[in-house]
């Protein structure tokens, strides 16, 4: 074996190691990606952190909303992920 095959051979078993498991849940059936879901939850739970902050009239408090909100969503969405699927 030359060392080219060798290597070659080394990186595609290291690049097949990662195929372990699919990141991915089932409900009711049908597989979904756990990113799709943990992204669905937390658009969920920015729309209820919004109305709070509207009921408190915090939301004239807080930044630029255009930023704060796809923030928030990409926050919740990340925790969520660590905490139930990693």
């Amino acid at each position: 074996m030359t060392r080219r095959t060798l290597i070659l051979a080394q990186a595609t078993c290291l690049l097949c190691a990662g195929c372990g498991r699919a990141p991915s849940v089932d409900i009711i059936g049908s597989f979904f990606p756990v990113w799709m879901l943990c992204l669905t939850i937390a658009i969920v739970l920015t729309c209820v952190l919004r109305v709070v902050l509207l009921r408190y009239q915090f939301e004239s408090e807080i930044g630029p909303v255009a930023l704060f909100y796809p923030s928030v969503v990409i926050l919740l969405s990340c925790v969520l992920w660590l905490i139930f699927f990693r």
